[in-house]
Order: structure tokens, then sequence, then C-alpha cells
């Protein structure tokens, strides 16, 4: 296929980046789904793993927290923030493509501190998924998302150190 063959067709290779982006997410969510499992079908077998859990949940709340003021993810925002440099060049299929998959593993990096306390928190927990759905897109839209992300990131961290309080005294 002759360079730029598809550049009069941009929905069909936007369509097909989205999918690459979209491909990226669900893969993603796959590989936590099986940890997911994999950790309460070991927590149902092993009773001091399970007395574990709450220290466990504390201290990974506290952790994505603690990336919320981290300088990686300042630079994730400034990127965020960007037009990325693959979706100049977005030509052909392939190109597409490309672009999708750097973009969602981008998102997920980006997104990691708050998916992973989603993912403790409960990930069928429609408040908090609304939340941190609202967070997730403040930090990125808003005029001062470094300031909501550092926000975020104190609320998280106060909500650890609750939580780790609880475990301690339960």
């Amino acid at each position: 296929m002759p360079r730029g063959a598809n550049a009069a067709h941009p929905g069909l290779l936007t369509a097909l980046a989205g999918s690459a982006y979209f491909f990226v997410w669900t893969l993603f969510g796959a590989i936590a789904f099986l940890v997911g499992t994999t950790l309460s079908a070991l927590e149902m077998q092993l009773p001091s793993l399970a007395r574990a859990v709450p220290g466990a949940v504390a201290a990974v709340i506290m952790i994505a927290g603690a990336l919320q003021f981290s300088a990686w993810k300042a630079h994730c925002l400034t990127c965020c923030r960007k037009l990325p440099a693959c979706c100049d060049a977005v030509i052909d299929v392939r190109t597409a493509w490309r672009c999708g998959v750097r973009l969602g593993m981008h998102c997920v990096q980006c997104c990691f501190g708050m998916t992973l306390m989603l993912l403790v928190v409960g990930v069928m927990d429609l408040r908090a998924m609304a939340v941190l759905t609202a967070a997730i897109s403040a930090e990125r839209l808003a005029p001062a998302g470094q300031r909501v992300a550092r926000f975020t990131g104190a609320v998280m961290l106060a909500s650890g150190v609750v939580l780790a309080a609880r475990a301690v005294l339960a």
C-alpha cells in the first residue's frame, strides 16, 4: 500500500487509532482482572492473607496518592495537554494503529495510580468510579491540572492514613 493511500479517509484512520487506544485499555483491564481474581481466590484460601488486605489497601492508596506529587505525573499531565507528535504523521493504517497504541500506553501510565486505587477500592463501586473519573478529567482539562492532581493526591494520602489506622486498630 503506498504511503498516503488512506489519507483521504481520515474517519477510518481515526477509528483505527481509537480502536488501538481501547485495545491497550482492554489488555490492561484483562491483566488487572486476572491479578484481581487470583488475589481474591488466594485471599479466600489463606486467612493470613485476608487479614493483611486492609493494610495492603491502605498502602496501595498511599502509594497512588504519592504518585500524584511526582515529577513523573507532572510530565505525564504536560504530555496529555499537547497533541502527541505521532498524530501529525498519521497517513496510513499502520501509523494510525501505532499512534493509538502509543496514546493508550501513555494514558494507562498517566492514570496508573488512580486506576490502581480504583482496583483496591472496588471497580464495581459506582461512586468510586464517578469520583475518580471526575478527578482524572479535572487534572487533564482544568487550567490548573497539576494543582488538581496534587489535591487528589493529598486526599488519597489522607484516605490511606485513615484506612491504615483502621487496619491497625481492628
